[in-house]
């Protein structure tokens, strides 16, 4: 039977689809194979450090069982493989391109007349590729799978506790202070107790108003969702006048009062920031951090979401570092350019490390504490690339 052509189908044209040459397909392959083992070798030093010296202290010395606990580290890899893409494609790129230079591969094919940014480009798209891999882990398996790993283990030891808080239920909101100085208390709320519908043992401190500062006392509280207010019941509104007396007082048996939902959601929320997608995380910044008006929490929140993007980045990074560090002439072996690796690995977390502690404290920005660590690591790629094109 006569085979036909794609390209002799009317309609049919792939012409526009860029083709893959010979030399691209060597490197792509050569780069697989130190990718795999960066990703076990990584992940498994990743994986037992944070997750399973953890869980074999729980089976000895808590109960766990051994059969549960294996289900929470399974639900636990994707949270450290995908730590592990950034490191594993910067050990791939050394690995190949050192193995490349020092076989006189690289002088060959630039004797042909190829460019170093074109023998590089092929580890470029693999970064890419792994970039949008991480980005996939971040938003859809890594959060679901903390989240569910958190629940089976509250489970393990507590099988009744309930997925919200049940006790001691505080929120305070922040105003601007009337002089300019910066941001003060506006009210302070707390409640004893929370059982999934309605607040018990409430206690309002109401600073919002100039001249007048209320406190409101109530046995129970629930959220109208029909009305979005507060309804209190069976207890006591205390004004209290600047001189410190109390104004007047108000008994209640019933008592709608506008204050934010948030005390609701901040009960009822039981996630982590590495339990959240980005969606998750913005609307927890949006909704209920915002609405604090907290700038602690809120640069914290900040810098966790625009973390979030550039997280995925940092496979850029490593690869256009790692390329460009194993092109230069050497002669190293495998062990050699792990090593090097971990060097590179330890330099840019710290760099990250410190980034996110000053963008915690407010002495830098949040979008710019997190996408400093990579717009420096591209930088310092981008200069090797350069110096070893020359």
């Amino acid at each position: 039977m006569a085979t036909t052509s794609t390209s002799n189908i009317p309609g049919f044209n792939l012409s526009w689809w860029p083709s893959i040459s010979i030399m691209d397909r060597y490197i792509a392959k050569e780069l697989s194979l130190p990718f795999i083992f960066g990703v076990s070798a990584f992940s498994s030093i990743l994986i037992s450090v944070g997750a399973l010296f953890d869980l074999i202290r729980k089976i000895t010395e808590s109960g766990l069982q051994v059969g549960l606990a294996m289900q929470i580290f399974i639900l636990k890899m994707p949270e450290f493989i995908v730590l592990a893409f950034p490191m594993a494609t910067l050990l791939a790129t050394m690995m190949t391109y050192s193995r490349f230079s020092s076989d006189s591969e690289l002088t060959a094919l630039r004797g042909c007349g190829i460019s170093v940014r074109r023998i590089i480009a092929p580890a470029l798209v693999l970064s890419l590729l792994i970039t949008g891999l991480t980005f996939v882990f971040n938003e859809v398996i890594t959060p679901a799978a903390n989240y569910r790993a958190k629940v089976m283990l509250d489970q393990a030891f507590n099988s009744q506790k309930p997925p919200f808080r049940e006790r001691n239920i505080m929120y305070r909101e922040y105003q601007d202070a009337g002089d300019g100085s910066g941001r003060e208390l506006g009210r302070l709320f707390y409640a004893r107790r929370f059982n999934g519908e309605e607040m018990q043992g409430l206690t309002i401190l109401d600073f919002s108003q100039d001249g007048l500062e209320q406190v409101v006392s109530a046995e129970t509280a629930i959220w109208d969702f029909s009305d979005n207010v507060w309804t209190f019941f069976n207890g006591t509104i205390y004004a209290i006048s600047p001189d410190g007396s109390f104004g007047h007082i108000v008994k209640f048996d019933r008592q709608e009062l506008n204050l934010p939902r948030t005390p609701l959601d901040l009960a009822s929320r039981n996630k982590g920031d590495d339990e959240m997608n980005i969606t998750e995380i913005r609307q927890h910044l949006n909704q209920i951090v915002r609405k604090s008006g907290d700038d602690e929490k809120i640069q914290f929140w900040e810098l966790r979401l625009y973390q979030r993007y550039a997280l995925p980045f940092v496979c850029i990074v490593f690869g256009l570092v790692g390329s460009a560090v194993g092109i230069h002439p050497q002669r190293t072996g495998k062990a050699t350019s792990f090593g090097i690796s971990i060097v590179i690995i330890f330099g840019y977390y710290l760099i990250g490390f410190i980034s996110d502690a000053l963008g915690k404290v407010g002495t830098l920005n949040p979008m710019v504490a997190a996408w400093l660590p990579p717009l420096v690591g591209l930088a310092v790629g981008g200069l090797l690339v350069v110096r070893a094109s020359k």
